[in-house]
Parts: C-alpha cells; sequence; structure tokens
C-alpha cells in the first residue's frame, strides 16, 4: 500500500494547504465575476454583429 494513501499520510496532506485569507479569497472571486461578466458582454456582442451581418446579406429572419 502506498505511504500517502493511509489515514496518517491523508492527514499530513491536508495540514500542508494553505488556505486562502478572506483579502485574497474575495480579490480572486470578484476577479472571477468581472471575467464573467466581460465574455458574457463579449459573446452577445459578437452574436448581435453576426444577426446583424446576416440580416444585411439576406440571410437572416
Amino acid at each position: 500500500m502506498l505511504k500517502w494513501f493511509s489515514f496518517s499520510g491523508i492527514s499530513k496532506e491536508v495540514k500542508r494547504i494553505r488556505w486562502p485569507k478572506k483579502e485574497e479569497l474575495g480579490g480572486n472571486s470578484m476577479e472571477v465575476l468581472i471575467f464573467c461578466a466581460f465574455f458574457g458582454v463579449f459573446f452577445v456582442a459578437c452574436e448581435f454583429f453576426v444577426s446583424f451581418f446576416l440580416k444585411l446579406i439576406g440571410i437572416g429572419a
């Protein structure tokens, strides 16, 4: 059996984990929200321009 695949090995690994501080967690969460909002707007704009172009050339409904 592997040494790390035991209760003592697992507890050692859990103690090694560096949990993020509140400020760090808040900053990372804001980065994710800004990233999602940016790409949400980006994809909506892309869809708008593609549909506009298709309507312009007579393909869209």
